[in-house]
């Protein structure tokens, strides 16, 4: 009986021992890499934004990782679809939160990352954004970092080539009645109005428009000098067209949506002679960005838009803070990130020389483009605001 008690006892312990060895390796392999949560716009009307921001940071994580990851840990994502809907971003931020992953990226589209940050904001944990509405880091939110400008930066920027090259005395503004377009509406409306131009048609659309006769014909009966057209991809496609239709020959200019690559080849030829000033391009004349186009045609077959970029430059800068932090923590990270200063040349995944302030916006040189030949070419490399350098013209090729 006693032997029988003993056998049992010890099959016992080794159950255990099994268990706890199991559990063990189990942490251990958690440990041994580094969990992000992704939340894009896979589906809806920001698809075409999630979907280039996702592979992006898929083909920055490819590389790191390949290269050893960061400070030896391999980074494991999950990606997740905000189906373009703030109230589904908000849950997913909430269940990154309860999966405690080190930081998110994402969301893209600003209304919803309005309601999303929130949640990220309580745990404390970085958040990583496309998103460009001014609101989102005027909030005073420390856990926010911009992977693009955010409109105080871009605006000024159009208003100058407005004002200045143009001499447009009077614009007619055509936004999206969202976060984005509103924010963008106003921060536009006031750089103008500071170099003396005015508003002469403030023109509002709705997110997925499809006719956009009416807002064209508005714009047009403005007799405006210039037109300013701030809305999300598919919709900035059917306002070229129209504006081509109706046979607008005035000066049509945005701010990076407008001249970007879906929106391109969804516009056609409509999309010729639009200009635009733009965060981040593939066609920027920069070898790293030029690799980077390569690579990511590679691997997915199609070129990227400025979200492709936002997306790989986004990963390698968490690298950059982590890096410059010396571990992995999160208060470490958001430290290291406000006041940051990355060069290209030692940190070539940024592409581009970078530096993030303590609102979590980002500063670096900015490209002034024209669409010719259903192609983005950049007329005028702009320094960074922080630079006292001109702005630099591109020979012509």
């Amino acid at each position: 009986m006693t032997h029988r008690i003993n056998r049992r006892a010890n099959l016992l312990t080794l159950g255990l021992a099994a268990l706890s060895l199991s559990a063990f390796s189990l942490t251990a392999a958690a440990e041994a890499t580094l969990k992000i949560a992704s939340i894009q716009e896979l589906s809806g009307g920001g698809a075409t934004v999630g979907n280039n921001f996702k592979n992006g940071m898929d083909l920055a994580i490819a590389e790191i990782n390949a290269a050893g990851g960061i400070l030896g840990r391999k980074i494991e994502v999950t990606h997740s679809d905000s189906q373009s809907n703030p109230g589904v971003a908000k849950g997913l931020a909430q269940k990154a939160v309860d999966d405690n992953v080190f930081a998110v990226f994402g969301p893209g589209y600003s209304g919803s990352m309005m309601v999303s940050m929130a949640e990220t904001r309580r745990a404390e944990i970085p958040n990583f954004t496309g998103a460009e509405a001014n609101a989102i880091t005027a909030q005073g939110n420390p856990y926010v970092f911009r992977t693009s400008f955010g409109q105080a930066t871009s605006m000024p920027k159009v208003a100058r080539y407005i004002a200045g090259k143009l001499g447009a005395k009077s614009v007619a503004v055509i936004f999206v009645n969202n976060d984005f377009g509103k924010g963008g509406r106003d921060m536009i409306t006031k750089a103008l109005g500071d170099l003396g131009v005015k508003v002469v048609a403030d023109i509002s659309t709705d997110a997925g428009q499809v006719d956009f006769s009416a807002p064209v014909q508005k714009a047009k009966q403005s007799n405006a000098d210039a037109i300013f057209v701030y809305t999300n991809e598919e919709e900035a496609a059917r306002a070229l067209r129209e504006l081509r239709k109706q046979g607008v020959n005035k000066p049509i200019v945005g701010e990076t949506v407008l001249t970007g690559q879906k929106v391109i080849e969804l516009a056609g030829e409509a999309a010729n002679g639009a200009v635009a000033h733009v965060g981040l391009t593939v066609d920027a004349p920069n070898p790293l960005v030029g690799k980077f186009k390569d690579n990511f045609v590679k691997a997915y077959k199609y070129v990227p838009d400025h979200n492709g970029i936002k997306g790989y430059t986004s990963v390698y800068i968490m690298k950059a803070g982590i890096e410059k932090a010396g571990k992995l923590d999160r208060a470490a990270l958001v430290k290291a990130l406000h006041g940051l200063k990355v060069s290209a040349a030692k940190e070539p995944g940024v592409l581009l020389d970078l530096s993030i302030d303590d609102k979590g916006d980002i500063d670096r040189e900015s490209f002034l483009v024209e669409v010719k030949a259903g192609h983005q070419v950049v007329k005028e490399v702009l320094p960074a605001l922080s630079a006292a350098a001109p702005a630099a013209p591109v020979a012509k090729k």
